[in-house]
């Protein structure tokens, strides 16, 4: 008798719950999933005497109770799942639907989106992106850690140099750091980089971002990377190739990639703008005057859907050089992959600069797996002592296609690439996601008495095992023309690349 009321009391709570879990909000989900499972404990609990005392085929209408009471909450725990995965996976970039897009950074993430990320009932670990993301009971803080690892082989042949026909190796980006937020509005995030035998502070940088209406923005302190060029304004896992196109690693300026500003930028639903005040990196010397650099870039997306997008950028930058410093002009650019010293563009040794100009503009946009990118840019750098000006032209066309269906991991928010969202990984028994890719390229320095140039056509293969993990292979023909090093003349070659990737 006492076990028949015991099963009905089940079945009882098991009738009642049920349509509750069907009206009521998430908050009022979560507490009847633990009563549910408080219920199905009590139960387990009464069945197991019930073992000791009758036997366990008395107890068997309880055992399918408790089975009912767990089944019951089932939905609503998948319910719970999803929605923490979708916040994990940041599915909606400025009020749009971007499934190419993986997680972002807690630093790039919208007001809205940092909030629904702390507001994840009952969890403060969480996986996300390869590493756990630490949040705080009351979900006000967050942290996790966050690395990169891209390695690289390659071989050049065909040169007329000898000393260029060497196979080589090197770290593209052995990068540690931290990120994390206090509340929906504060945020800052640390890296290092041991790559190239060196130990460089990357990115470093507090920031404070908000709402206002239907835009909103953000303002950061500290040593960042440059908001220039389409490649040029991702990390060095980003770009679909294993080196930056010549666009972004010519027209720059002079003090590089990275320097100590501060930057403000404003997001509207279909594109975003930039404005930078900066000095020198972190890194530099601290006997004399920072240089001055001002840039500002912004891309529009007229077009967008799901499964479509048309970009359009335009950037530029004044950088004033110090007056008490060396005015080093010298550019040695990559041009046929990265880790060959003696494979580059090269204007020999030129000083007495007083300061650079640099613009450009980007148009491009993908439809389905298929995406094109193309990019100009010209610097000017001035010399004192009334010497002509050295000019700088740089422009790139490149492609891709998803043969796995994949779309391109295109960044709306930002305009730029960044890691993509693999929808079968190889770890879960799928394919990965793989692309092929080509590209042509071209440089040009000139109005110095060693004025050069060089062009590159790539063709290459990208195989994304999850949206963390990538294996690359990239076959380049170039060519160059030096007037100044151990390379002068015309000269052309091949070089194999090729490289693993991890970014968490």
């Amino acid at each position: 008798m006492r076990k028949n009321y015991l099963a009905g009391a089940a079945l009882s709570a098991l009738l009642f719950a049920t349509p509750a879990l069907a009206q009521s909000t998430p908050g009022d989900q979560a507490e009847l999933i633990k009563l549910l499972k408080a219920q199905a404990e009590e139960i387990a609990a009464l069945r197991a005497r019930l073992d000791r005392i009758e036997g366990t085929q008395a107890a068997a209408p309880v055992a399918r109770a408790a089975t009912a009471a767990t089944a019951a909450a089932a939905p609503v725990q998948q319910a719970a799942q999803v929605r923490r995965a979708d916040v994990a996976n940041d599915e909606t970039i400025s009020g749009s639907f971007a499934p190419q897009l993986a997680a972002a950074d807690l630093a790039d993430q919208t007001v809205a989106q940092a909030r629904a990320l702390q507001n994840v009932s009952n969890v403060t670990t969480e996986w996300r992106g390869g590493l756990p993301i630490f949040r705080s009971a009351d979900g006000k803080f967050l942290f996790k850690m966050r690395g990169r690892i891209i390695n690289h082989v390659n071989s050049t042949f065909g040169s007329n140099y000898d000393a260029r026909n060497i196979t080589t190796t090197g770290a593209r980006a052995l990068r540690i750091g931290i990120e994390g937020a206090v509340g929906p509005h504060f945020f800052y995030q640390f890296e290092n980089d041991f790559a190239d035998n060196t130990s460089d502070v990357g990115t470093m940088f507090v920031g404070w971002r908000n709402d206002v209406g239907k835009v909103s923005y953000d303002v950061r302190f500290g040593n960042m990377f440059n908001d220039r060029t389409f490649e040029g304004s991702g990390g060095s896992d980003a770009p679909p190739f294993l080196e930056r196109n010549v666009v972004a690693t010519s027209i720059i300026p002079q003090r590089g990639f990275y320097g100590i500003a501060l930057m403000s930028r404003l997001f509207w639903k279909t594109g975003h703008t930039s404005f930078t005040i900066s000095g020198d990196t972190v890194d530099a010397s601290q006997a004399v005057n920072d240089s001055r650099t001002i840039m500002a870039r912004a891309h529009w997306n007229p077009l967008k859907s799901d499964r479509s997008l048309v970009h359009l950028g335009l950037w530029g930058f004044d950088e004033a050089l110090s007056s008490r410093g060396p005015g080093t002009l010298t550019r040695n650019t990559v041009i046929g992959g990265r880790f060959n010293g003696n494979l580059r563009v090269q204007t020999g040794t030129l000083v007495g600069g007083t300061g650079t100009t640099g613009y450009g503009a980007e148009v491009g946009g993908y439809v389905g797996s298929l995406w094109v990118m193309g990019e100009a840019g010209q610097r000017v750098a001035h010399l004192n002592a009334g010497r002509p000006d050295f000019e700088s032209k740089a422009w790139s066309l490149s492609t891709g296609f998803f043969v796995t269906g994949d779309l391109p991991p295109y960044n709306p928010r930002l305009g730029t690439f960044a890691q993509p969202r693999v929808l079968r990984p190889v770890f879960n028994g799928g394919p990965g996601a793989i692309e092929i890719l080509a590209r042509y390229e071209n440089l040009e320095y000139s109005g110095i008495p060693t004025a050069t140039k060089g062009e590159a056509a790539t063709i290459g293969t990208n195989w994304y095992l999850d949206s963390i993990m990538r294996l690359q292979l990239n076959l380049i023909h170039w060519k160059t023309n030096n007037r100044a090093g151990s390379f002068t003349g015309k000269d052309s070659g091949q070089t194999i690349s090729a490289g693993f990737g991890i970014t968490f």
